[in-house]
């Protein structure tokens, strides 16, 4: 839940969390009650819950629970278009490696984020966890093939579609870890973590293409020209989301927090 949740700022920014599956947002409806029932239950619900916060100081989590309901009832409404596909063309899954009917698997993620940003969904975050297996293998690399192979086409296929839409200008597409792989073989036929030399890449979003930035020493021990901190990255994304990193700031535990905390520069080669 680290992944998607709030973190310090307020719970209304808190992610929703949709899984592959027969039921990709759990607990969405409510099967014994019909629309109208659930609207007029939450229109109570809120009246009850803004009594109780008039009553009382400001309560960011009292808030984020009103705003949670309200996105909650919205979501009834427009989720079940979001996720059905079966109006897409035969090109279009073709084009991400899905099969008409799956609701599995990356590829599935991947056309479900188009979909979503689409529809003027902001943020929208993709986790592989190694299609029902571990990318987290520090023995016997092999297996990292074929789940780099169930995730590159997939991705292929969505800047492909973004841009076939004239979505990708204004679609920044993030590919990240949170750390690379040692560049030798270390114990058993594996790799273990290594922070000091990783690669991310970006797309659309007013970021240049066709390019690499930074370069390793010849084994990828160690960043030897044009070094990009994490807060460097950081500041570049949120640069291109419109805001300036040195002056958004959130209050928490009683001092301002800034997200790239003291650090960070735009990385302006990157931009076109």
């Amino acid at each position: 839940s680290q992944v998607w949740s709030s973190d310090f700022l307020p719970g209304a920014h808190q992610g929703t969390r949709v899984s592959s599956g027969a039921e990709p947002v759990p607990n969405l409806n409510r099967r014994a009650a019909s629309a109208q029932i659930q609207q007029r239950e939450l229109g109570l619900l809120e009246r009850f819950n803004r009594k109780h916060l008039a009553e009382r100081a400001t309560d960011p989590v009292l808030t984020a629970r009103i705003k949670s309901f309200e996105t909650a009832f919205g979501m009834q409404r427009e989720m079940p278009e979001v996720l059905d596909l079966s109006k897409e063309t035969d090109a279009t899954l073709a084009l991400y490696g899905l099969e008409r009917g799956s609701s599995q698997g990356f590829a599935w993620q991947c056309l479900v984020a188009r979909r979503l940003a689409e529809r003027g969904v902001r943020f929208i975050e993709l986790i592989d966890s190694g299609s029902s297996k571990n990318w987290d293998a520090h023995g016997d690399m092999k297996t990292h093939e074929p789940l780099a192979r169930n995730v590159d086409k997939p991705i292929a296929g969505l800047l492909k579609d973004l841009k076939s839409r004239g979505m990708l200008e204004d679609t920044l597409v993030v590919w990240t870890t949170e750390f690379g792989r040692t560049p030798v073989i270390d114990g058993p036929t594996g790799r273990s973590h290594h922070s000091n030399a990783f690669s991310s890449w970006m797309a659309g979003g007013g970021v240049k293409g066709g390019i690499a930035y930074g370069r390793t020493d010849d084994y990828g021990g160690k960043v030897i020209e044009n070094e990009v901190h994490v807060h460097d990255f950081h500041a570049t994304i949120l640069h291109q989301l419109g805001f300036d990193h040195e002056k958004i700031t959130f209050r928490h535990a009683g001092r301002d927090f800034r997200l790239t905390d003291v650090h960070g520069k735009v990385v302006k080669a990157l931009l076109a």
